[in-house]
């Protein structure tokens, strides 16, 4: 890890599962995010397939680097300010990378940002979440401690407070008395007395 951008390498296990049902109809399997898991440099560089059954499917996928950066430190305030703070998993399913003559769902990037989840899914990815260990909470909040600076919010005035202007810019005066040609009357004039 280093001091400025610290980083954990991290792998992603992926469970293609039965999916049962009347959704069955139209889908027999579906692809959901298991884990993420510490990287070991034994995991290799290619999908390994871990499990196998009638049910379900778990494919490791090894070679993943979640950095910290201080321009994102909102980010990561916000996931560890959550009752469960947690990964984000950004994959997509490849037609052209089979296995075993089946697409496979293949992550893309691991963070621990509110942040870039919250713009991967604008961009319409898929995204999902699983919960992130004590250990590595635990350094993402002493990281949030060192570079999160909390935003003061001002008390918004209310709109009855702000000085009255017209449509160019210029003071306004208000009254409440009528007006006679748009001169305001005192007395004797126009009939008041």
């Amino acid at each position: 890890m280093t001091a400025l951008r610290p980083t954990l390498d991290v792998a992603v296990i992926m469970r293609r599962e039965r999916v049962v049902g009347p959704q069955s109809r139209w889908q027999e399997w579906r692809w959901v995010l298991a884990e993420v898991v510490p990287d070991a440099p034994g995991f290799g560089a290619t999908p390994r397939l871990l499990l196998k059954n009638e049910s379900e499917e778990r494919w490791l996928h090894a070679g993943f680097k979640v950095e910290l950066l201080v321009s994102d430190a909102e980010g990561y305030y916000l996931n560890t300010s959550t009752q469960a703070p947690c990964w984000f998993v950004l994959w997509r399913m490849e037609e052209e990378a089979k296995f075993a003559d089946l697409p496979i769902a293949l992550p893309q990037i691991v963070t621990l940002s509110y942040h870039d989840a919250g713009r991967w899914l604008d961009a319409q990815e898929t995204v999902e979440q699983v919960p992130a260990p004590n250990e590595v909470v635990t350094w993402l909040q002493a990281f949030v401690d060192e570079h999160h600076v909390l935003e003061v919010k001002r008390r918004k005035r209310p709109e009855s407070f702000k000085p009255l202007v017209d449509r160019f810019g210029n003071p306004a005066a208000v009254t409440t008395q009528k007006t006679f040609g748009g001169v305001i009357p005192g007395p004797g004039v126009g009939g008041l007395g």
